[in-house]
């Protein structure tokens, strides 16, 4: 028993004895020495807890892989982004879906950067500098590349970055033959009619110039309209002549059903309405050549807008119009522009942020209060929205062929918030072009002759 006591008080007295020791040496190399041989081992640190694997954790933007693969017929002179993966191929189409991590400005300047070298010519490039569609040519091949960043669907607050990536979609044709062409034997010129949806959008059906173009059902026949008589005397020949070419399609997308007959130049016209003749009057007036004609979108394309669903009678030329950076949206930057409204009253201003684009072809030029006071005079200068202000100073410099002198004649109040009426709209779509270089709605006409 004593010898059990003696080892009890011996083994106290030498953990007294280590601990002052490790207190004292705290600071100490020898301290240090201790403490690290005591740690545990750092390469236990990332292998399992609670015998389970830690996994890492996966980039919020990572592109999954695909299985997809693609065509052996693809053309190996078509640039391919180098961070993007291939999502699908519609050989029949000859499209390919592309999708990257990388935002949409950087795919789009790679792209765009691309078509101006190595024997490629940019036919098309969209107002915006950061997602738009490109068309591009180089010897017999043609490459049309759509660009727009991917959104969140599960991200709804409107003040919130939804953007967590790019889509873009790369379509081609090669030789004279149209894309996929040679899937499907060539129709005749008696066959190849325009769909109604190609007609009211101002497309052609057919390579056929001299097959006269056929009008949609829902679209009005040429000299139909019983009131023209009702607008303006001097508005009067746009309407006539806009209708000859068969796009003022009024009841596309219309929840009222109003006469076959009446046009009603005086009613104000919807944003919707209005969007559709844009799109069909410049594809129409602009019908041979492809390069000033804008694309109406493809089914598969994510909606800009919440309310303009891939279901919505109008969506090919809203979409379309948006892609092209024409109608402010995320695509072009403005992330609060969710929602486009289509059944609202077009007002003037808004008119002018989109038609002008379409006349100039070019960025439009740097806007002050003063400097539209010394042009146009308009002594409600300070009413119109900033983003408007520099499509209205454009439009000035575009002298008697301004949409502001067509449409409202002699002003010095220019009322941007009023409503635009139909006869209005269409006196503005009676002629594309800037500074001489366009062409009317008579002209049009004419050629067809």
């Amino acid at each position: 028993m004593l010898k059990v006591t003696v080892l009890f008080h011996r083994l106290s007295t030498s953990l007294i004895l280590l601990c002052l020791l490790l207190t004292s040496c705290a600071n100490s190399g020898l301290g240090e020495s201790l403490q690290t041989s005591l740690a545990a081992d750092p390469k236990l640190k990332d292998t399992a807890v609670d015998e389970q694997a830690i996994a890492p954790t996966p980039s919020p933007t990572e592109i999954p892989d695909s299985q997809a693969e693609l065509p052996t017929a693809f053309p190996t002179e078509i640039p391919q982004y180098p961070a993007a993966v291939l999502q699908s191929v519609n050989e029949s189409d000859r499209a390919t879906q592309w999708a990257s991590a990388d935002s949409s400005d950087r795919v789009f300047a790679f792209y765009q950067q691309q078509f101006q070298t190595n024997g490629w010519k940019l036919e098309e490039s969209p107002l915006s500098t950061t997602q738009g569609t490109l068309v591009a040519s180089r010897d017999d091949l043609r490459v049309t590349v759509t660009v727009q960043p991917k959104l969140d669907p599960s991200n709804t607050a409107p003040t919130a970055n939804p953007v967590v990536g790019t889509d873009f979609t790369i379509q081609y044709q090669q030789g004279s033959s149209s894309v996929g062409a040679a899937l499907s034997p060539t129709p005749s010129p008696t066959e190849s009619t325009p769909t109604p949806q190609e007609a009211f959008l101002g497309l052609s059906g057919s390579s056929d110039e001299t097959a006269p173009p056929s009008q949609p059902a829902v679209t009005l026949p040429p000299n139909s309209f019983t009131d023209i008589d009702k607008a303006p005397k001097e508005l009067q020949p746009y309407i006539t002549a806009l209708a000859q070419l068969g796009v003022l399609d009024l009841l596309a997308g219309s929840k009222e059903k109003a006469s076959v007959n009446n046009f009603a130049p005086n009613k104000p016209i919807s944003r919707r309405e209005y969007v559709r003749w844009l799109f069909a009057a410049n594809n129409r007036l602009y019908r041979d050549r492809l390069a000033q004609q804008i694309r109406p979108a493809a089914g598969s394309s994510q909606p800009a807008f919440r309310d303009v669903p891939v279901g919505d009678r109008d969506f090919a030329a809203i979409q379309g119009l948006a892609e092209a950076g024409i109608l402010s949206s995320a695509l072009s930057g403005d992330l609060a522009a969710v929602t486009f409204r289509p059944d609202a009253q077009l007002s003037r201003e808004n008119l002018l942020l989109w038609k002008v684009p379409m006349d100039t072809r070019q960025p439009l030029p740097t806007a002050s209060l003063d400097v539209l006071k010394q042009t146009w005079g308009f002594q409600d200068a300070a009413r119109i929205d900033p983003k408007a202000q520099r499509a209205v100073l454009a439009d000035y410099q575009n002298g008697d062929q301004s949409n502001i002198r067509r449409a409202f004649g002699y002003t010095t109040i220019f009322q941007p918030k009023k409503a635009v009426t139909r006869a209005e709209a269409a006196a503005t779509l009676g002629y594309f072009g800037y500074q001489g270089d366009g062409i009317s709605a008579q002209e049009a006409l004419k050629t067809e002759e």
